[in-house]
């Protein structure tokens, strides 16, 4: 990933997301947490990080939706394992769609082997473009939000942190939420601060 940084910056990121949520196997939450780590050191601007991680996710999301639109099924059984698209993959994320209804496009980013698929079911069902949007977006930005910050505020015991969570599989959703809320509630008086500061000066 240091790499990956060091030669296409910004848009390394952004691509990085785009081919994750394809459906490409590449830890995404790693990933973010780590360049939220790398933004806490001052390596990156934590907006442009927060802005490359976004727009690759939405991107990536969308294409999969177009995707799904366009060429159905057939695409996903012919295609699908070369992505990790598997068939218990497929059924467990259309369960999850006749239980939960739209919010799955919004928490399933944070249900590895789901998110990569749940735009394609969202897409082959025909799911209004609008109401995609508004869900599969706002879990985007949530979704960034969450392991961004999460990197930005442990600093450098990121690693340490993500596997702990990761272990602890769907518990560590009540750990990130709240989480979340710490972090943009520092991020915004952190900023503020800076500029009232600025502006002092």
């Amino acid at each position: 990933m240091l790499e990956l940084l060091s030669q296409y910056g910004y848009w390394g990121i952004f691509f990085f997301l785009v081919l994750g949520i394809v459906g490409l196997p590449l830890p995404d939450e790693i990933m973010m947490t780590f360049i939220g780590y790398l933004a806490s050191t001052g390596q990156l601007e934590l907006v442009l990080t927060f802005v490359s991680a976004l727009a690759g996710s939405i991107c990536g999301i969308t294409i999969s939706y177009l995707l799904g639109g366009r060429l159905g099924y057939p695409f996903l059984r012919r295609y699908g394992n070369k992505m990790f698209i598997n068939r218990r993959r497929l059924r467990m994320t259309q369960f999850l769609f006749r239980k939960y209804g739209n919010w799955v496009l919004f928490f399933g980013y944070f249900i590895p082997g789901v998110r990569h698929i749940t735009a394609y079911v969202a897409g082959i069902s025909h799911m209004p473009w609008t109401r995609f949007a508004a869900y599969a977006y706002a879990g985007g930005l949530f979704w960034c939000s969450t392991f961004i910050g999460l990197g930005y505020l442990v600093g450098a015991n990121w690693e340490q942190t993500f596997t702990t969570l990761h272990h602890y599989g769907e518990l560590s959703l009540w750990v990130l939420v709240p989480l979340l809320l710490v972090a943009l509630a520092w991020f915004f008086y952190n900023h503020h601060q800076r500029r009232y500061n600025s502006i002092r000066k």
